[in-house]
């Protein structure tokens, strides 16, 4: 188990955190509320204090959890705690976390300020968290139960198979670019625990990553045109012999660097011959992987973004912050506080004009630019020969100020992730935001380049 080196006092609000993080770990309550996942944890604390006393010889309950190992040493936090003798002034190294519900996918709601989408990856307030894999699950079920009524085959065979964990991963990915055939083999893969075998199993996740791919486009449309608006721009800049490029919103530029197989250049000396490889702008972008990069990359530049916003502003607080991608951790005395400004920054984030900077920034950059070839239309069949960033999706109804109520915006688990320990005391000169908001002296500040309004 990870630790942090400097331990924090638990405070009158710590211990809270680790029995809502010991459920949590284990499983059982996925669905509850932060209340009943409290109420649960002392339901059971019979079984905590005998997992913490005897792990290998009592009854075991650790042993249950999603993650035993995990859930073994946050029931010893909480025993050593429970037994000190002011549990707000017990010293506690162990890291409490807070996870993002399907990232990518809030970030996509967010963009398309998509209520519906919003609802089901917790950025509206909610005192049940929502659960997308289930929501998807339950669809592609209904799906296949509807196939199987009219005789097919293959979703007759798939009854009571389809469940959270065969589509999660598919779910979780597909907003981070992942094909139809990686889904096929991440549903063959869950499948195949499940028991089955041969034929059907080719099949059979053949059948249901259809379905999966489906249903993300009936639940969350917003999230569907704007990667389609992704895939279309990048298509037409690379068309037209560009590399895709953008700013996140740190000011970090950021250039696709996919291209075709690079000019071979034989040259024959004396001693041997030399096969010499062309690099350089001269190389054309490969059109197929700037399309399917794109959407991904972009998504993941956002992610990047708000870590970095949380970070700075916890360091800020005088928060200890760890983190792996959208896995943020912190002392169990400083949860509420961590999750707090996650909230605040992924709303100041989301407050920034986001697509319509991007669009500005294609417009200015690759707009009428003559594409390679036409570039047909799968909507209208029209021919395009000049690259056009039009279309892009318009902003739905969802107020994003709304995340700063949402209790369960980051209270989900992720399984077997390594945390980085993160230090951001220094290097951060060329960061906007330390900039924008006082982190360096007024000396070291500058003017942000591309966004339009600081973020407050």
């Amino acid at each position: 188990m990870l630790q942090f080196a400097k331990g924090v006092p638990l405070g009158e609000k710590g211990l809270e955190w680790l029995k809502i993080h010991l459920v949590t770990l284990h499983g059982a309550k996925k669905k509850a509320s932060l209340q009943e996942r409290l109420k649960y944890a002392d339901e059971i604390m019979d079984d905590v204090l005998d997992s913490a006393d005897n792990p290998f010889t009592g009854r075991g309950w650790w042993k249950t959890a999603d993650d035993p190992w995990q859930a073994l040493a946050t029931s010893m936090e909480i025993v050593d705690a429970l037994r000190s003798p002011d549990p707000t002034q017990y010293v506690s190294n162990q890291p409490v976390h807070q996870d993002g519900s399907c990232n990518g996918l809030q970030h996509y709601a967010a963009l398309g300020h998509d209520s519906y989408g919003a609802k089901q990856v917790n950025l509206m307030p909610a005192d049940r968290p929502q659960d997308v894999y289930s929501e998807v699950a339950k669809l592609v079920d209904a799906a296949r139960m509807r196939d199987a009524e009219t005789g097919h085959e293959i979703a007759k065979e798939l009854e009571g198979k389809v469940t959270r964990k065969v589509v999660k991963q598919t779910v979780m990915t597909i907003v981070y670019g992942v094909t139809f055939i990686g889904g096929r083999l991440q549903i063959e893969r869950q499948l195949k625990d499940l028991g089955l075998d041969g034929d059907i199993l080719f099949k059979g996740s053949h059948y249901l990553v259809s379905k999966v791919f489906a249903s993300i486009g009936e639940m969350f449309t917003a999230a569907s045109a704007i990667q389609n608006w992704f895939a279309s721009s990048a298509t037409q800049i690379a068309l037209s012999d560009h590399y895709v490029d953008w700013y996140s919103p740190l000011g970090l530029y950021v250039r696709q660097p996919y291209s075709r197989k690079p000019v071979r250049h034989p040259i024959k000396t004396s001693l041997q011959w030399l096969l010499l490889r062309s690099r350089g702008p001269e190389i054309p972008p490969d059109t197929r992987k700037q399309r399917g990069a794109f959407p991904p990359n972009f998504v993941h530049s956002l992610d990047s973004t708000h870590m970095m916003l949380t970070a700075l502003y916890c360091q800020r607080s005088g928060s200890t912050f760890a983190s792996v991608h959208d896995s943020f951790w912190t002392h169990a005395a400083n949860v509420g506080v961590m999750n707090r400004i996650c909230r605040e920054q992924f709303v100041a984030l989301h407050s920034e004009p986001i697509l319509e900077e991007l669009q500005k920034h294609f417009e200015k950059n690759y707009s009428n630019l003559k594409l390679v070839r036409p570039l047909k239309s799968k909507e209208t069949g029209e021919e395009r020969t000049h690259a056009s960033f039009e279309g892009r999706p318009e902003h739905g109804d969802f107020d994003i100020k709304e995340v700063l109520n949402s209790p369960t915006f980051s209270v989900d688990h992720r399984e077997g992730k390594i945390t980085i320990l993160v230090n951001l005391s220094r290097n951060v000169e060329n960061c906007v935001f330390c900039h924008e908001h006082g982190c360096l002296p007024a000396a070291l500040r500058f003017t942000p380049f591309f966004l339009s309004r600081p973020i407050t």
